[in-house]
Parts: C-alpha cells; structure tokens; sequence
C-alpha cells in the first residue's frame, strides 16, 4: 500500500496526513485529533478504501476486477463483486438520467486519445483489442438479483467519474468519530462538521482559465464539493482536448469550461459535474435542479451560472 505522510499540526488542533492513489494526491485533514495510534488507524482504514476501490475498478490495471470484466466473453453474465456491481449500477443510472450525456462506455474512446497508461508503472494498458467505440450505456446489463453485469457489445468501461467519489465516500464513513475532518482528493473535496477555527469548510473553485486562482469560494459544513474543468487533464498526445468526452462524438466536450457540482455524497457530486459538463450550461443546469443539488457553471468566456439554491453556500 502506499505510504502516508502526517503532518500533526497541534498547535491548530489539527493533523493532516497524505497519500497518493487514483493518480492524484488524497489529504485528509482530521480537527482536533493529536497524532495518537487511534487516529493512524482510523485515517489508514479511510485511505484502505481509495487503495480497494481502485484495485477493483481501474482499467489502467489489467489484473483489476474491471479488467476481468473487459476480457469475458460478449453477451456472458459476469459474476462480480459488490462494490464493482454498486459502481457500475450507479453510472448506468447517471447515464439514464442525463440521456446518455454521462456514459461509462467512454473508456475505449479515452484510452485511443492517449489515457491508456497504468500511472504508477508507465505501462500502456490494451483492454480489448477488438472493443468498438461505437457503444453506449444501454450495451450494458445488469442483473441486480444475481449481481451479474453482461456486455452486449466488446468495449472498455471508465468508472473514473463515480470511483473516486465513492471512495472518499467510503473514506468518510471511516472517520465519523472526529468532530470534523476533509478529504481533499486532487481538488474534489468532502468535509464534515467544522475546521480547526470552529468554522464551516471554505473551499475554493479555481478559475478555469488561471487555475492557480479562485474564481468563487463556497462554505459547506457537511456535504462534497467537485469539479469537472477543461483544464484538469490535457490529452497526453499533445493535440488540443481534455478527458471528459462528449460520448456521441468521442471528443473532447467544449460547451463550458467548469462545473462544480454540491451534493450529499462524493459520488453523486462527481457524476453530475461531468454529466452537467457534457450537456451544457441550460440543459446541465436543469440537470442539478431536478437531482435536487446545487451548482456552478463557469462558461468558456468566465461566465458564471448558479442554481438557484447555491446561494447559501455563497459568504
């Protein structure tokens, strides 16, 4: 497993520790914790789920559970496990209820533009080599009584929208014996309680064109905060485009340039940033209200859209 670092900063009644999976930097920063053993054990069973989810559900690793899924047999029930099950039940659902616009059956399309390659080793994955780009969310069943999923079609599933949301969900669970604490992973960040002033969490939305600034701070005390910008993950290739993919067209989606999605679990938020991102600021703005969320739509020229009930995070 991955090494934690700790910085115990007690002083502020605070201890934040370190690590990297999912290809990103997880923080967790836990209030009014002294560095004691009661603390690492609990701050490494909430970093254990980012290191088991990403073992099951990553298709930059040929030996993972998703892996497995690819190379099965087309049109074969596949028995899986049911935290894989959970993940991909949700995507679909995400995928229904945006009409396509968040789709699972990207991966194919991802991996031919360059995200191909496994992070910690430097090497390039292959997934199915007859998959076709041509698929879509409805090329996917699932069996919610034998835990089955079965691929219609040859193709390459990406869970990164709904994975690392659920495990800093996951994460969180772990940690709700501290009076407050945040997951901080690579910008996506999910807080409960209060910091180390007695204060709701501020977190800051970048600007998406001078992403080393903020263009808008939000506080929240119990909920996630996460974005799904156009200046996150360039093509590795070098051609113009980002990761989040337009699942009609394979390219990169270019409507907006940000959206930052504020929702119950981590999950939810992560999957309606990139769905509300692929549709647009009107189409993805009526998304968010009708799944009950609330959210930001930054346009290309740095216009900012709301929904109506972001105000209360607004200070």
């Amino acid at each position: 497993m991955t090494a934690i670092s700790e910085r115990p900063l007690v002083a502020n009644h605070r201890s934040v520790f370190s690590a990297v999976f999912m290809d990103t930097v997880i923080t967790i920063e836990i209030v009014k914790a002294q560095p004691d053993d009661a603390c690492h054990e609990r701050v490494s069973r909430a970093f254990g789920w980012f290191d088991h989810v990403e073992q099951r559900c990553s298709r930059f690793d040929e030996s993972s559970e998703l892996s497995t899924l690819f190379r099965a047999r087309t049109g074969a029930p596949v028995s899986v496990s049911p935290l894989l099950f959970q993940l991909i039940e949700f995507a679909l659902a995400v995928s229904q209820a945006s009409g396509g616009a968040f789709d699972p059956t990207v991966g194919q399309a991802m991996a031919a533009r360059g995200y191909n390659r496994n992070y910690r080793t430097g090497q390039e994955t292959t997934h199915r080599p007859h998959a076709t780009r041509e698929t879509s969310y409805r090329d996917v069943m699932i069996n919610p009584e034998g835990g089955t999923v079965t691929l219609l079609k040859p193709l390459v599933l990406d869970l990164g929208a709904v994975a690392k949301g659920f495990a800093m969900d996951l994460a969180a669970a772990e940690l709700g014996c501290f009076p407050g604490f945040a997951i901080n992973a690579g910008g996506d960040v999910l807080v409960r309680g209060r910091n180390s002033a007695d204060a709701p969490w501020r977190i800051g939305i970048k600007n998406p064109r001078k992403p080393a600034e903020l263009i808008e701070t939000l506080v929240v005390s119990d909920g996630a905060v996460c974005t799904s910008g156009d200046y996150e993950r360039p093509r590795p290739d070098g051609q113009p485009g980002h990761h989040i993919i337009q699942p009609q067209t394979g390219e990169s989606a270019s409507i907006v340039a940000s959206v930052t999605v504020v929702a119950a679990t981590a999950m939810l938020a992560d999957a309606l940033s990139t769905a509300s991102f692929v549709l647009g600021r009107k189409r993805g703005l009526r998304m968010l209200e009708s799944q009950g969320v609330d959210g930001l739509i930054i346009s290309p020229r740095l216009e900012l859209y709301a929904t109506s009930g972001l105000s209360k995070y607004r200070r």
